[in-house]
């Protein structure tokens, strides 16, 4: 006695469930990739053709008219004129090191040297290190090796 199967086993399979989490996980990329920026501030920067990849949590920012801001711990940045920076920066040098602790500065590539090195100056007096930002230069204007 030969018994058949009531159930066909088909050999095709459906990709509708497949390309339902492709465009969920689409969607999630394209929705936590514009948290990578933290400015606050619409800064022109200069070029270089090296990178570094310090992560500071202090940031001073000095627009294209001189004014300068500076926030710390990711928060709102705040207007500052040189004697608060100053303050501000002695705060920082105050905090206690779990490690190297760098402060950014987004200078405006219109703000003019000395107002740049007068912030660097600052920093240089309560011994902090600073690192100057900058966006990477195309690779066609990079130095040949």
């Amino acid at each position: 006695m030969a018994l058949k199967r009531q159930n066909t086993m088909m050999a095709t399979f459906s990709m509708a469930s497949m390309t339902d989490v492709i465009f969920l996980l689409l969607i999630f990329f394209m929705v936590t990739s514009t948290f990578v920026f933290p400015t606050a501030l619409e800064v022109n920067l200069p070029q270089s053709s090296k990178q570094t990849a310090l992560k500071p949590t202090t940031r001073v920012y000095i627009d294209k008219h001189g004014a300068i801001y500076a926030t710390a711990d990711e928060s709102e940045p705040v207007e500052m004129d040189m004697d608060s920076l100053l303050a501000f920066l002695g705060n920082q040098a105050a905090k206690p090191d779990g490690g190297e602790e760098y402060i950014a500065v987004y200078a405006d590539e219109e703000v003019t040297y000395g107002a740049l090195v007068k912030v660097l100056d600052l920093g240089a007096q309560n011994n902090l290190k600073m690192v100057l930002a900058t966006k990477p230069a195309p690779t066609s204007a990079r130095p040949r090796k």
